[in-house]
């Protein structure tokens, strides 16, 4: 799943430029033709350790179920059980 969503991106950025310029034109039509995966919308967040799809923590970049491993474990600094 983590190797689909590197794809998807790297699909993302390439044809940017081109919905941009298509969506500014109205060509609605000529937008429908490019890959389905061009659209950013079809990202997903995905924890960068478990490529769990839920439960993701935008700040830390992995999903909830990792930090409470990774803040138990003392490797995130700051974080007391306590707090959490």
């Amino acid at each position: 799943m983590k190797a689909r969503e590197v794809k998807r991106s790297k699909t993302v950025a390439k044809y940017a430029a081109k919905r941009k310029a298509l969506k500014e034109a109205g060509d609605f039509e000529a937008l429908q033709k490019l890959p389905k995966n061009a659209s950013p919308i079809r990202q997903h967040n995905r924890c960068k350790l478990t490529g769990r799809p839920r439960g993701y923590m935008r700040t830390f970049g992995i999903s909830r179920v990792t930090f409470r491993e990774m803040a138990n474990q003392g490797l995130i600094p700051g974080v007391t059980k306590a707090s959490w």
